[in-house]
């Protein structure tokens, strides 16, 4: 009796030790409720591996998607220069002679018309160049009456021909005369076949515009002694088309000719596009800029581009084949080489390498690397980058 009840009491504490083990056990070694809802799986996360990115939900409404297409493009070559006066329709009005200005008639900014009277000089000069004309045409006469005198009384053997050969040369010489005084007069603005008596001529000389255009400089006054070794008087230059002095890197001087059809914008006017044309290719390269200076005849309607203005110019490129093109802002360079994120699934996309090309101002041309009907970031290109680097291993 005394010996089953040991037994009893053996089995009791058997089983209590071993449920205390199995609770512990339990305690240190199992899975709480809120140990496994801590490791229990999540949503996928944004990933990126090898060029990959998986963006969630939230970040692909971040970005923008464009779908690659072929079209006929304009490629154009960029560049930057500088508005400049029109040399070639510009006009630097010096004196003819020397005298006061009088009846001065324009400012700076006036528009004027050709052959305009821009001033008058008052001048000796000018009656005596008259005078010298007048008796030039009286000379001219008595040596004509003295050369038809000569040769009528040679036909009759009344004169030698010595005397024939001698009034022929003061003919000649009287002819001459005549011929260089019209000329000077030309030059000083008369009328060279005006009957006038020279001392009744008034010595003023008319000072007129060989060109129509806009007064751009004056350096004289009314009352002012100028003489003709002065300086411009008055410089006129026709703004209805000025030049563009553009810099062109020497890589993209193969692409240009003269002739060749191209736009330019300013910051003054960023929405109008001015039509212009190359005129001139400098035969030498900044050693320092590696450019070389491009001279672009630019259509200026209303005067609106002004000399000084800095420009951009879009220098096009004739190229009619049908091309693949991608956004400017799609790709990105890494260690010389180019690439843009090319759409795999709803929310993922892989780096890709693409050869391009300049093709117009915001756009690239696709040599290489991607096809049409494709999808690519266009907008939000860093974002993929940075998702990119987080996830690459350190």
């Amino acid at each position: 009796m005394r010996l089953r009840r040991s037994v009893w009491s053996v089995g009791h504490v058997l089983t209590a030790a071993l449920l205390a083990i199995t609770l512990a056990a339990c305690r240190d070694g199992g899975p709480t409720t809120e140990t496994a809802a801590a490791t229990s799986p999540r949503d996928p996360q944004p990933a990126a591996l090898h060029g990959r990115v998986r963006l969630d939900p939230t970040q692909v409404k971040q970005i923008r998607i464009e779908e690659l297409s072929t079209h006929a493009p304009t490629n154009a070559i960029k560049a930057t220069g500088t508005v400049e006066f029109n040399a070639d329709r510009m006009a630097k009005l010096l004196p003819p002679v020397s005298g006061q200005v009088q009846d001065l008639r324009i400012n700076v900014g006036d528009g004027v018309h050709q052959n305009d009277v821009l001033f008058v000089l008052s001048s000796r000069e000018v009656a005596a160049a008259v005078a010298e004309h007048q008796s030039s045409h009286k000379d001219l006469e008595l040596a004509e009456k003295t050369h038809a005198m000569t040769k009528d009384l040679f036909e009759h053997q009344a004169a030698s021909r010595i005397a024939l050969e001698q009034s022929e040369s003061e003919l000649a010489k009287a002819r001459s005369r005549v011929m260089q005084t019209e000329e000077n007069l030309q030059v000083l603005g008369l009328d060279p076949n005006s009957e006038e008596d020279p001392n009744r001529v008034q010595p003023r000389v008319p000072v007129r515009t060989p060109i129509a255009g806009t007064v751009i400089e004056r350096n004289v006054t009314n009352g002012q002694f100028v003489g003709p070794e002065a300086s411009p008087l008055v410089t006129i230059a026709d703004l209805s088309n000025v030049w563009v002095q553009g810099d062109v890197f020497e890589r993209d001087l193969r692409h240009i000719s003269i002739g060749q059809k191209a736009d330019v914008t300013t910051a003054a006017y960023p929405s109008d596009r001015f039509s212009a044309q190359v005129s001139r290719i400098a035969s030498v390269v900044d050693p320092q800029t590696r450019t070389a200076k491009v001279r672009f005849l630019v259509t200026n309607p209303g005067g609106r581009l002004k000399p000084g203005m800095f420009a951009s110019i879009n220098l096009y490129l004739s190229d009619g084949a049908n091309s693949l093109t991608v956004p400017a802002t799609a790709v990105f360079v890494e260690n010389g080489r180019t690439f843009a994120y090319v759409q795999t699934g709803s929310q993922e996309f892989a780096r890709r390498e693409l050869e391009t090309v300049t093709s117009g101002s915001d756009r690239l041309r696709v040599v290489r690397g991607a096809q049409a009907g494709e999808r690519v970031v266009s907008d939000g290109v860093l974002l993929l980058r940075q998702l990119e680097s987080d996830a690459s291993p350190q």
